[in-house]
């Protein structure tokens, strides 16, 4: 695979975030190396999957 990058100026003036899923990375800017990485040691029966739940304005 080949990826041409062409850097060019970037303006940001407002970041809006509604929820964070379980897996979530926001980035602005430049980054030489993103590693990421995830591991649960719940076992899977109690591992609860439902409706998110949005962040709400109020900390």
């Amino acid at each position: 695979m080949n990826l041409q990058v062409i850097n060019r100026e970037l303006s940001v003036g407002n970041i809006d975030i509604a929820g964070v899923a379980s897996s979530s990375l926001v980035l602005v800017g430049d980054a030489d190396i993103i590693q990421l990485a995830s591991a649960f040691d719940t076992p899977p029966e109690s591992l609860i999957i439902g409706p998110f739940v949005p962040l709400s304005p109020e900390g």
